[in-house]
């Protein structure tokens, strides 16, 4: 490998969805933004399956998430990764992290952070726990800047917004922020598109990157779904499944919701014949960054 192509790595992004249920407009807004965007740069896409909370887990949730996104056409590159396979991966994460006392065990329960509204700046605990959580240890002052594609400069004042952060729960689950930044590591993606739910994330995983010596991907995270009420759609009762056996109404409607014009796909017969057009022509400048309202039934299996 040449010194220029190991600082410029191939484009790998992905889609993560996890396995609580089928996907719904929400979810393919994400899957598709993530999708164009890599596979317009000539790169290349790939899913992952994060079931690192088995308790929140729906049976076969994972294969019809995996099956709608086919039928979508949206295919992927390499193996579908699971988290839920990978703990030998984060617990050596840990481990590096817990020598120089970078992190550290905790036995803090709800009820002993309740009075500082969850937020751990020193443990508090009145008895030990039989199995205790493990947190990063967040220095006084931390502050982490980062550069969105979508959002702009972004700062978060990481030991006031969340403090010490959880690495692995005191139920034995490993915590979304340690395990996506290891895997997002191991699969070599330079770039994460995803909902803008979770910007609030980013400062954490950053921080874990350079506790690490990992590289820090791209960040680029798009306008949130929001229903009739104002709520994020996976929040709602109203987020029912997409139906696959009319893929383009969806994939229309996402695609007006990145900030792409609709007559660009309106001539589009088949999910094929839509990302055809789709990756000839978007323009991720025009993603919005305001989340858009709608109400999703047309879009959903009729009752």
């Amino acid at each position: 490998m040449t010194a220029l192509a190991a600082e410029n790595p191939p484009i790998r992004g992905r889609f993560a969805p996890s396995p609580t249920g089928p996907l719904h407009l929400g979810s393919l807004l994400a899957a598709l933004g993530s999708y164009l965007h890599a596979r317009t740069q000539g790169g290349q896409w790939w899913v992952r399956i994060e079931d690192v909370d088995r308790d929140r887990e729906m049976p076969g949730a994972a294969q019809s998430q995996l099956e709608t996104l086919q039928r979508f056409g949206l295919e992927w590159d390499g193996d579908v990764l699971r988290q839920s396979q990978r703990g030998a991966l984060y617990q050596a994460a840990l481990d590096r992290l817990l020598a120089p006392g970078l992190a550290f065990e905790c036995h803090c329960s709800r009820s002993d952070l309740a009075a500082s509204h969850g937020l751990h700046r020193q443990c508090l605990a009145h008895a030990k726990r039989l199995q205790p959580a493990f947190r990063f240890r967040v220095a006084t002052g931390c502050r982490v800047d980062f550069q969105d594609e979508v959002l702009g400069a972004q700062s978060q004042r990481v030991d006031m917004a969340v403090g010490d952060f959880v690495l692995k729960r005191a139920d034995g689950h490993w915590a979304y922020q340690l395990a996506v930044v290891v895997d997002d590591a191991a699969q070599g993606m330079t770039e994460v598109v995803r909902g803008a739910d979770l910007a609030d994330s980013t400062a954490r995983q950053i921080l874990l990157q350079k506790a690490l010596g990992l590289a820090t991907p791209r960040y680029l995270h798009l306008p949130l779904l929001l229903d009739e009420n104002g709520r994020k759609l996976s929040k709602s009762l109203a987020a029912l499944p997409l139906d696959s056996a009319d893929p383009l109404p969806a994939l229309r409607w996402v695609w007006q919701a990145l900030g792409q014009p609709a007559a660009i796909v309106a001539a589009a017969r088949s999910p094929q014949q839509f990302l055809h057009l789709a990756l000839a022509n978007f323009d991720a400048s025009l993603i919005p960054r305001q989340p858009s309202a709608l109400h999703n039934r047309i879009f959903q299996h009729p009752a």
